[in-house]
């Protein structure tokens, strides 16, 4: 039953996501216990039971028991089988009582929701592909509506993230001690999947991002390898992650790579966690004391180069070949267009030749 409700949900733009992805996610994100984690498209509950596995290490004490099981995780998922689905991996992972909307996730109005609302860690894998209707769209800026439920989620991630730092419960911080919280991390943040057309759109997606550059810190975008998703599809994917320490200065990007000798992956063969041991490796907290470097893999652009651009996120790797898949529509139209005009010139160069030989 989950194979067969997993292989039709791209029919309505939800593509679960591997769990080597969600993993991966929840382990650089690092929800600390005494924050907030929401998946505002649960699906099956994949970023929820990958968050309460996370938090159930940091458990020490019988009030920290408390605190993830009545105060850690929420979650939204309008779909009926889904949404019992999510309740009962929650149940059996050891979630007493999961908190898990039924509702549409769209349904309220942005402007209304205010600080209370918020919560501090946000991870999920927004649908995209899908539309919504007139009434739901409404419920976002006259300037920034969209039948683009990708970009609808967007917003409403941005919207939800605490805009304060938030404390980390009292047992812990004394475990921690001084200094022990890693940089940045306190501040609210966001790990979300979106498709390759989200980097390079236009119009409403480009104002957008530019709210996203300037009022949110997107310190890393991390360019996944073809196949991802398939066989479900073969939209190229990547991960945002940004955060409320203030405006982007920056953007980080790492190129995932295919394994050796793989080409793509397949639903016999996926991707797995340990692949992404050198990204883990490379990473750190952005903020004071980053030890980033650029390499093979990772690079990075200036903020304001990128505002400059139209907020043109689709930046290629500079030391890498040239990937076909990651170019804008434009780019590749244009393409397209030199190659048919090149095979026409032959075409009548061969029509031409065959003429002579008739006559």
């Amino acid at each position: 039953m989950l194979r067969e409700m997993r292989d039709a949900a791209g029919d309505s733009g939800e593509f679960y996501t591997p769990r080597a992805v969600v993993r991966f996610m929840v382990t650089v994100t690092n929800p600390r216990l005494g924050e907030t984690v929401l998946d505002r498209a649960s699906g099956t509950g994949g970023f929820l039971v990958e968050s309460f596995n996370h938090l159930s290490q940091q458990v020490k004490t019988v009030a920290d028991r408390k605190i993830l099981q009545t105060q850690s995780l929420f979650g939204c998922e309008p779909k009926t089988l889904p949404y019992l689905l999510c309740q009962m991996n929650l149940l059996l992972h050891g979630l007493d009582a999961p908190g898990i909307d039924p509702g549409n996730a769209l349904r309220f109005k942005l402007t209304d929701i205010g600080e209370r609302d918020r919560v501090d860690v946000i991870l999920t894998n927004p649908p995209f592909g899908g539309e919504e209707e007139k009434g739901i769209q409404g419920n976002f800026p006259e300037d920034k509506q969209t039948a683009e439920t990708a970009l609808l989620f967007l917003q409403l991630i941005m919207r939800k993230l605490r805009k304060h730092r938030s404390p980390l419960t009292p047992s812990l911080s004394h475990r921690m001690g001084e200094g022990g919280r890693r940089s940045g991390e306190g501040f609210s943040r966001a790990a979300v999947v979106v498709p390759n057309g989200t980097l390079f759109g236009d119009g409403v997606c480009a104002r957008i991002k530019e709210e996203l550059l300037t009022a949110f810190n997107l310190h890393t975008i991390v360019r996944l390898p073809n196949g991802v998703f398939a066989p479900y599809t073969g939209i190229p994917t990547n991960l945002l992650f940004f955060d409320r320490s203030g405006p982007t200065r920056e953007v980080w990007y790492y190129e995932q790579p295919l394994p050796e000798g793989r080409k793509n992956y397949t639903k016999t063969a996926p991707i797995q966690f340990e692949e992404f041991a050198d990204l883990i490796k490379w990473w750190d907290q952005p903020g004071p004391g980053t030890k980033r470097k650029e390499n093979e893999r990772a690079w990075k652009v200036p903020a304001a180069e990128l505002l400059a651009n139209g907020c043109n996120l689709d930046r290629k790797n500079p030391r890498a070949k040239e990937d076909i898949t990651h170019l804008p529509p434009e780019q590749l139209a244009a393409d397209i267009l030199k190659k048919e005009q090149r095979i026409a010139e032959i075409m009548g160069n061969i029509q031409k030749l065959l003429a002579k030989h008739g006559a």
